[in-house]
């Protein structure tokens, strides 16, 4: 969706014609809809919706407080994101005890490389507390003693902080579709493997068991399908015949952060759009950049033979240019 159109989601219990009362509402404001897409998961009702406002009958603060009228009258939670409202992008990082990509986030904050604001971090233990604070963003620990986070809290801290984009860097618990749904496309995780390879847990140790010689890293949006999201970004790197699970780890947490980071920069800058599962640039840029390997990456790869373009025949029964030079 491009930047200049209204975002709608209404997130709440399932129930007939939530659909049909929201396009009325618009309907009946001159407001035309772009685009809408809808899921239930776990009796969870989930509704994007992206609209030209720009020829509404009515002001923007009418239609957010008619909005959240109607999601009180439904018992579901409606969130309206005009264009106006993206201009300074808020972050919320989401941590356990993993500090790298934390640390990273920050580095490029601190030096107004980011391009947004991190206005909080939300752990579910409070190991990172001393981090924010030295970069005096606000931290708030929302997990019990065993780690087990409070959503409700969670979604009370992203609401306050006004987040815009979610960063899990290295938070490692699962979000529920409740979280999910309310902030589709706008989560961004990293995960320690080249997915769709080694989902899950110990992902590094699954592959030193699977006897891998390139491993990697993927920064990708977050789903309601554990590690199966849009990817956004990847890193890889060598595996050593006798490495542990710990050797690869310590090989792959820098590619972590430098991955989550650029996939976060992409999303800022609206470079990245969301298509049927998959990412794309919504246009070609400048510096001729695209996902997927660096230039240099690209030129160390082989690019023949190709079936079809290495061989030459040189008319009827000839041999082939193969073929003459044995």
């Amino acid at each position: 969706m491009t930047t200049d159109l209204t975002e709608i989601t209404v997130v709440g219990g399932d129930k007939t014609g939530l659909i049909a009362r929201v396009t009325s509402l618009l309907f009946e404001r001159g407001i035309n809809i772009e685009d809408l897409d809808q899921a239930v998961r776990d009796d969870i009702f989930r509704m994007t919706l992206h609209a030209d406002t720009s020829e509404m009958v009515c002001k923007p603060e009418t239609l957010r407080e008619n909005l959240h009228d109607l999601g009180d009258e439904l018992g579901v939670d409606v969130q309206v994101r005009f264009p106006s409202d993206r201009e300074t992008q808020q972050i919320a990082v989401l941590v356990t005890k993993e500090s790298h990509c934390l640390e990273r986030l920050f580095q490029a904050w601190a030096s107004g490389d980011l391009g947004a604001d991190i206005s909080v971090v939300i752990g579910n233990h409070d190991d990172l507390e001393p981090l924010a604070n030295k970069y005096e963003v606000p931290f708030h620990d929302v997990g019990d003693e065993k780690g087990v986070p409070d959503e409700a809290e969670l979604l009370d801290l992203l609401e306050q902080y006004d987040a815009d984009l979610i960063v899990l860097a290295r938070y490692m618990r699962i979000l529920s579709p409740d979280v999910v749904f309310r902030y589709e496309d706008r989560i961004i995780n990293v995960h320690p493997s080249l997915l769709p390879a080694f989902p899950g847990a110990s992902a590094y140790r699954q592959a030193v068991e699977e006897g891998v010689r390139i491993a990697g890293v993927t920064a990708h949006y977050v789903t309601t399908d554990l590690d199966q999201g849009p990817i956004i970004t990847q890193r890889a790197f060598d595996v050593a015949d006798d490495a542990t699970a710990e050797d690869v780890k310590e090989s792959g947490q820098p590619l972590e952060a430098e991955a989550l980071l650029e996939a976060v920069r992409l999303h800022l800058n609206g470079d990245v759009s969301v298509h049927r599962g998959r990412t794309r640039l919504r246009e070609a840029r400048e510096d001729n950049y695209q996902l997927g390997l660096s230039p240099e990456a690209r030129k160390a790869n082989p690019d023949r033979p190709v079936d079809g373009l290495g061989e030459i025949v040189a008319g009827d029964g000839g041999e082939s240019e193969s073929q003459r030079d044995d």
